[in-house]
């Protein structure tokens, strides 16, 4: 069985006993590893919810191939993005990642506000439905960070998220990665999604039992996978949903929440494998892209701890990466990070 990383498995479902002693393990989590397992209990997005979004993934995928290409992915960021079209590692890859995607965007009374293809035309509200669940609960765990960090005011976090004071960034996305065959095995195509940090604030990643792929970076250096059923949850209604700080909340607190780096790799015969996870048949992930609305600018996250740690008044903490800011609205700071990864998509596009 491959060594894997060690993430904090914390329970925010339901009616919190104690909030403050929830949201420092957050925090704490959040700080340390960057990614933090979140109990799935099904209160907050039931699980029957959950198994129909991948069952809606796998409809999709399976649509004909010009249905997709209509869709085809633009410079908003929403729509399909076709196998080795997006290259998340551009410095290491010779070739973009080989896995589908499809993006969605915001939906405005049930009904998304971009093409999608016609074999799922009929689940529209459905997807948007789900896209809800996730924003309420990114909501709940943006209030708990506010809390953890002890920010003026504590709802900060939240605020800035409100779908009400304008649009963002935000994006749900169905992910599908073909399985490992003789004909896909080498060095190259075994990277299915190269190793990067998000863009945005927060992710939360959801994934089915049993498919391996993922791996994070550890503060030693070394990849580690990231199990889908990590010891204690193997008798939950449903997976742990798996939440990591994005670039944008790392930047907004000048460094002190942690975006770690990951990747999805298949190891095959040469790599480990979590036990009781394979990577012979095709992987499905869901995961949503929570950013703040798009004019927020991205100064300085007013708390105390964020402040110290940025050295305000005292001297910079050695390595930060934040040390000197730029100013930046939060969609400055998303497509500043798309062009590094849509190399072909912003090229096509220069003179628009």
């Amino acid at each position: 069985m491959a060594s894997v990383a060690r993430i904090p498995i914390i329970d925010i479902s339901g009616d919190i006993q104690d909030e403050a002693q929830v949201a420092k393990e957050l925090v704490e989590a959040a700080i340390e590893h960057g990614f933090i397992y979140i109990k799935n209990t099904g209160r907050d997005i039931p699980v029957a919810t959950v198994d129909d979004a991948f069952d809606l993934a796998k409809k999709l995928f399976r649509a004909p191939l010009e249905e997709k290409q209509k869709c085809t992915i633009q410079q908003n960021n929403r729509g399909w993005s076709a196998m080795q079209y997006e290259t998340l590692d551009p410095k290491n890859q010779r070739v973009g990642d080989f896995k589908e995607a499809f993006n969605f965007g915001e939906f405005v009374d049930g009904k998304a506000q971009q093409l999608i293809p016609e074999t799922i035309a009929e689940h529209e509200s459905q997807i948007s439905a789900f896209r809800d669940l996730c924003y309420e609960m990114c909501l709940k765990i943006n209030t708990l960070l506010g809390i953890g960090l002890e920010v003026d005011p504590p709802s900060f976090f939240t605020d800035a998220h409100l779908r009400s004071k304008g649009p963002s960034g935000t994006i749900l996305r169905l992910l599908y990665y073909p399985p490992l065959t003789s004909t896909t095995a080498s060095a190259a195509e075994d990277v299915r999604a190269g190793a990067h940090s998000d863009y945005g604030s927060l992710t939360m990643l959801f994934r089915l039992a049993g498919q391996a792929g993922l791996e994070i970076l550890t503060r030693d250096n070394t990849w580690a996978p990231v199990p889908v059923l990590p010891p204690g949850t193997e008798d939950d209604a449903a997976p742990p949903i798996l939440v990591n700080i994005g670039d944008l909340l790392s930047y907004w607190t000048n460094g002190l929440l942690r975006s770690t780096v990951h990747r999805v790799v298949f190891p095959g015969d040469k790599g480990s494998l979590v036990e009781g996870e394979t990577d012979k048949e095709p992987r499905y992930s869901i995961a949503y892209f929570c950013h703040p609305v798009g004019s927020m600018p991205l100064t300085l996250v007013p708390s105390e701890r964020v402040r110290a740690f940025a050295g305000a008044g005292a001297e910079v903490v050695e390595g930060n990466p934040y040390a000197e800011r730029k100013v930046l609205t939060a969609n400055e700071h998303l497509h500043m990070r798309l062009r590094a990864s849509y190399l072909q998509l912003y090229k096509d596009n220069a003179t628009e």
